[in-house]
């Protein structure tokens, strides 16, 4: 069966590895963990930092924008999808 272990465990175990007191080896016999599992836990924290550490300002403005942009294109969207059945109509193709 699976080990699972809660991301709280999983956080207190990487911080240890970051730490760097004790070699990889000697955390993974500790906590009964393999290296490899060490390493990429290491690994997908190291990358995962920069989207911890972004500016949630600049983020919840480039969401408000893309909010902003696809209600624009749905207007769009209706307007030119009555003009298309305007012309349908006033051309005689079947308007389903």
């Amino acid at each position: 069966m699976r080990k699972t272990y809660t991301s709280a465990y999983k956080a207190k175990v990487i911080l240890e590895v970051l730490r760097e007191e004790q070699t990889l080896s000697q955390i993974a016999g500790k906590y009964e963990i393999h290296p490899n599992q060490l390493t990429r836990w290491r690994k997908g924290v190291i990358e995962g930092l920069p989207v911890l550490l972004e500016d949630r300002r600049k983020k919840e403005s480039e969401d408000k924008e893309t909010r902003e942009l696809v209600q624009e294109l749905y207007a769009q969207i209706g307007e030119l999808t009555a003009k298309l059945n305007w012309l349908k109509k006033k051309s005689g193709i079947d308007v389903e």
